[in-house]
């Protein structure tokens, strides 16, 4: 038996081997959808808590519209211009009209590479599309901290000055946020390298109520709502797609009630209750473009250990193009590799920032406490691979028959879409909102 997983830009075919019995985890199929024009018409005529966007354009001297970086399959080709047309149409000069990616701590994305990000020259030729750096402090405007947890808040004075602000993306589980979208693309999306080291300090990331799908007391979650709080008017267009990365679902509004509507829709097609744990369970790290670093791997990594049995074998598939991650994520995998598992976590727990890239190399811990972790990236030189800290396989249905042997089960977990779909050992779904 032969199945498709996704690996780059073109699959992998994992062929199962004699005798395993694989349990194929894909989401439900979406309901079929109308065109995405419409779909993406209809959003900006039909908000959640907010004017039609028309509407909003009215009265505005310049506005600043996010959209995610080269990571995330967002399709920015359908609605960049004509949100930006409606603005033009409204009164906004077109020279008052900014496309800023949200990077993050991620480099940045030129070239041709930005070409493919936004997806639609008229864009490129007619407005102002430029990337957000986070370390440069002269960017940024301070809004003070967070009540409780003190949050430093310093956002891209570029979105904070604008009169009309949106933040497009993509609504998708997030292994720590609990969804990607939304207020995410604000923080930590713009913001300040300080503000993204704070999310990405011990603090949050060893909270448990820091995973994906939860939004309930999710301390991460919590902070971004209160920083759109601090910000003050904030719209976005939050889009789902499917697993050939077709547009199913649109919701436009205020930032927060349109993120949730997009969330609700998709929960139902990403939270599959499997109802057991398995011994061996083989994933992806979601094809292009989430898996072009071992840096992105480790999501696909952590989404599914709610099915992996305690000392199991995960298998991971990532193309990893271009290796590892930055140089910042692979000082963290040095470290780890140097000081194992409870040493480089105790280096992290006293820390207010914490390093560039680092919370990745922490996330990497959960999979590693859990069982043994095997990759499958042929394109990953031996030099990096030395950094991942996990065990490298060369021919994957034979990783999987190993796996087998060693564990006395033949009934194998495989999820194509890797962090796409959250696997759950329960057999019901319960949400805590």
């Amino acid at each position: 038996m032969q199945i498709e997983m996704l690996f780059g830009r073109n699959g992998l075919s994992l062929e199962m081997p004699e005798g395993s019995v694989p349990y194929v985890i894909d989401k439900p199929s979406f309901p079929e959808s109308t065109a995405p024009e419409t779909l993406i018409a209809s959003a900006f005529n039909s908000p959640v808590s907010s004017e039609t966007l028309a509407t909003l354009c009215v009265g505005r001297r310049s506005a600043c519209i996010l959209i995610c970086d080269i990571t995330r399959p967002v399709p920015n080709h359908l609605f960049l211009r004509p949100m930006i047309e409606t603005m033009m149409q409204q009164g906004i000069p077109i020279e008052a009209i900014t496309v800023l990616v949200a990077t993050g701590l991620h480099r940045p994305n030129e070239g041709e590479e930005l070409a493919e990000l936004v997806g639609d020259p008229w864009v490129l030729e007619n407005v102002r599309v430029e990337n957000h750096f986070a370390l440069k402090d002269e960017d940024h405007v301070s809004l003070g901290v967070t009540e409780g947890r003190a949050v430093p808040v310093k956002l891209d004075k570029r979105f904070v000055n604008a009169d009309l602000r949106i933040a497009t993306g993509l609504v998708e589980p997030h292994f720590m946020a609990g969804y990607s979208g939304g207020r995410k693309v604000v923080a930590p999306g713009i913001a300040h390298h300080e503000t993204i080291r704070t999310f990405h300090s011990a603090r949050f990331m060893e909270d448990p109520a820091a995973k994906q799908c939860n939004l309930s007391q999710n301390p991460l979650h919590e902070e971004q709502l209160k920083i759109i709080g601090m910000l003050g008017e904030v719209y976005a267009l939050n889009t789902v797609i499917d697993e050939t990365r077709n547009l199913v679902f649109a919701s436009f509004g205020e930032i927060i009630d349109s993120h949730l509507a997009a969330v609700e829709f998709v929960r139902g097609y990403t939270e599959i209750p499997v109802g057991r744990k398995f011994k061996t369970v083989v994933t992806s790290a979601a094809g292009y473009p989430l898996d072009q670093t071992y840096y992105q791997t480790v999501k696909g990594m952590v989404t599914p250990l709610d099915i992996l049995e305690p000392g199991g074998t995960l298998i991971v598939v990532s193309q990893c193009g271009e290796g590892i991650g930055s140089d910042h994520f692979r000082q963290a995998q040095e470290r780890l590799i140097s000081l194992g598992t409870e040493a480089f976590l105790n280096t992290l727990l006293a820390k207010k920032f914490a390093d560039v890239d680092e919370w990745q190399t922490e996330m990497q811990l959960k999979p590693m406490r859990l069982g043994t972790i095997q990759l499958f990236s042929p394109a990953l030189s031996d030099e990096d691979f030395k950094y991942t800290g996990v065990e490298r396989v060369k021919d994957l249905s034979d990783a999987v028959s190993a796996s087998i042997r060693r564990h006395g089960s033949n009934e194998v977990a495989v999820i194509p879409e890797g962090p796409y779909v959250v696997p759950l050992s329960t057999s019901v779904v319960e949400h805590n909102r």
